[in-house]
């Protein structure tokens, strides 16, 4: 079972954050560079990782039949966009939620109470991993796209953590995240426009102010996608979504930021023709 958050203390310091960092990022920007098919397995493999914390998250310890139905439905998902069948993934992800559903409810006691908590993980892992694998493969600017979004990302989280430290002040969401503050959220807002900025020179984008603009919203958005999982956390007691990395917690605790760009990255796009008319 989770314990609750206050009595969960991180003892690694920062030689195994920085170490982290140092093995993860070289690896992930490898796969966004080369693309298919090592883009695809990448955003497969964290699938099946993110799958496999909200279930033991959510179920503190009483997984059954519905962690590894979450697991394989959200690569099955990824999968199947690899292949172009963006349509498939999508129906994949609504049967799985109906497949961990009904194996919850049959499972009774813990599963059967948290089912709804259960199936929500599906839309939220998988909906913006089969979104990432759609916006690299835009063949025009796929690549440029991906890079746009990690840069911005991790910026707007740099941002933020500075200007928190330094500037300080109101809190932003204490109910859901102590440290957060609005400083902060500015600071993300900030950075991540400002990387925008320069992505957008680089690539001598037709649009750059849009880009800029749409840059600062994904800011915004990563900050919203960090108390949205620091309320999830609070909700069943725990501090990180899982032990999996040395020094950073879960898989979760490194990209819920992202996830939520690419979610909704992918949506702005999708309500016009697809492809990118700003760059």
């Amino acid at each position: 079972m989770a314990r609750p958050a206050a009595e969960v203390s991180r003892k690694d310091g920062l030689g195994p954050r920085v170490l982290s960092a140092l093995v993860m990022a070289p690896v992930a920007l490898a796969a966004v560079y080369f693309g298919n098919p090592y883009f695809e397995v990448l955003v497969a493999v964290a699938a099946g990782i993110l799958a496999w914390e909200w279930v033991r998250l959510c179920a503190e310890g009483h997984t059954g039949p519905a962690l590894w139905l979450s697991v394989a439905g959200c690569v099955a998902a990824v999968a199947a966009a690899g292949l172009q069948q963006v349509a498939a993934g999508f129906v994949i992800l609504a049967g799985t939620v109906a497949a961990v559903l009904l194996t919850a409810v049959l499972a009774g006691g813990m599963l059967r109470r948290r089912r709804l908590w259960l199936a929500a993980g599906i839309p939220y892992v998988g909906v913006p991993c089969v979104a990432a694998v759609w916006l690299r493969a835009d063949p025009d600017h796929g690549l440029t796209w991906i890079v746009w979004l990690f840069l911005i990302i991790w910026t707007a989280d740099i941002g933020a953590y500075v200007s928190g430290r330094l500037i300080g002040g109101p809190k932003l969401a204490p109910a859901l995240s102590p440290n957060k503050t609005w400083a902060g959220l500015g600071g993300a807002v900030a950075g991540a426009a400002l990387a925008g900025a320069a992505v957008a020179w680089a690539a001598g984008a037709a649009g750059p102010a849009g880009l800029v603009a749409l840059a600062a919203l994904m800011g915004a958005v990563e900050q919203g996608g960090d108390l949205v999982e620091s309320a999830i956390k609070r909700r069943f007691g725990a501090k990180d979504s899982s032990n999996l990395i040395p020094g950073h917690g879960g898989l979760f605790d490194r990209v819920d930021g992202l996830i939520a760009a690419i979610a909704v990255t992918a949506l702005i796009l999708s309500l016009g023709t697809g492809k990118v008319a700003l760059w």
